[in-house]
């Protein structure tokens, strides 16, 4: 435990507790004995996570909440506040995945992903600013990703609702000038190596896995502690997500378009499998882990080569194109 960070009794809310992110998020919080707010949808999940956190020294109460339901986000960030009369930090969290074509992707999948999101996020900061307002203080932190940068082609829904919510909280922080004890805080991690991907909304007809470097989920977890100790606007979590985010800045459309080739190569090879609606609607039962099983061995150091090789193959691939063009 780093001795520096002082959250003991502060009152935490972390939606999308149950598993990836959120659940690596509850653990890492737990050991500095906050009172843990833990929200999702998946109730026996929620259950067992607070086991492990109780253990670790945190007070704990599970809250099952959708966040797509404006009343219910209302009533968790009302039961969270009435528990210690104070709501210090907020964690939009909650996340979903869907990929395929767009228009084979039926537009009531693409409406959910976005609701979940993108309005599941705005619904939790609608719900607890003015809570914030009233005791002058609070920090809103959204885990977003690098998807808030570069675009996901066959995720377009995801795409959509990253791009939109990271607009939503630039100008949230703007609206909140005037309020200096509350903090808009907005992660960005590259590729997390969490159960998301097993959970998603597959329309592919193809098995999913993540393109490396793929992130532990416990370098988010201990971003978030860090910007929940000592608030910071924007935090970049594993260097590819910086790289990947400059590397669409200057090369826009190269980018999306190896990202799009790529994927496209991998769904010929990849293995058969049937399509799912994942947790998109519903919650699941399998896999509610905080890590997935797509993990990149080996030290930071490994994940900075592959950084290293893209970037540079799209730097080379764009000094190609430049100069066919003069």
């Amino acid at each position: 435990m780093n001795k520096a960070i002082n959250l003991a009794g502060k009152t935490i809310v972390i939606t999308g507790a149950s598993s990836g992110a959120g659940r690596a998020a509850a653990l890492e919080f737990a050991v500095y004995q906050p009172y843990l707010v833990l929200a999702a949808r998946n109730e026996t999940a929620l259950e067992e996570i607070a086991a492990e956190c109780r253990e670790l020294g945190a007070n704990v109460l599970v809250q099952v909440t959708d966040v797509t339901d404006p009343k219910a986000m209302i009533n968790l960030a009302n039961t969270a506040y009435a528990w210690q009369n104070k709501l210090d930090v907020w964690i939009n969290n909650a996340g979903v995945l869907g990929v395929g074509n767009f228009d084979a992707t039926p537009m009531e999948v693409h409406r959910q992903i976005i609701q979940i999101n993108l309005l599941g996020y705005m619904n939790g900061a609608h719900a607890v600013l003015p809570l914030f307002k009233e005791q002058g203080s609070g920090i809103l932190i959204n885990n977003i990703s690098v998807g808030g940068f570069l675009p996901v082609p066959y995720g377009t829904a995801y795409t959509a609702g990253k791009f939109g919510l990271r607009g939503f909280s630039q100008a949230l922080k703007a609206e909140l000038a005037d309020w200096p004890g509350i903090h808009v805080c907005d992660l960005f991690p590259a590729f997390l190596d969490t159960p998301g991907i097993e959970h998603a909304g597959n329309y592919t007809g193809k098995a999913l896995k993540p393109a490396p470097p793929v992130y532990d989920p416990k370098r988010i977890a201990q971003a978030m502690v860090q910007v929940a100790s000592n608030p910071r606007s924007n935090t970049y979590v594993g260097s590819a997500s910086l790289l990947l985010k400059l590397s669409h800045a200057i090369f826009p459309q190269l980018t999306t378009n190896i990202t799009g080739m790529v994927m496209r190569r991998y769904f010929k090879s990849a293995t058969p499998m049937a399509l799912t609606d994942g947790n998109l609607f519903t919650t699941v039962d399998y896999a509610m882990s905080a890590h997935g099983r797509f993990g990149l061995s080996g030290k930071p150091k490994v994940h900075r080569k592959y950084v290293a090789g893209i970037l540079l193959a799209g730097i080379a691939t764009g000094l190609v194109l430049f100069g066919s063009k003069r």
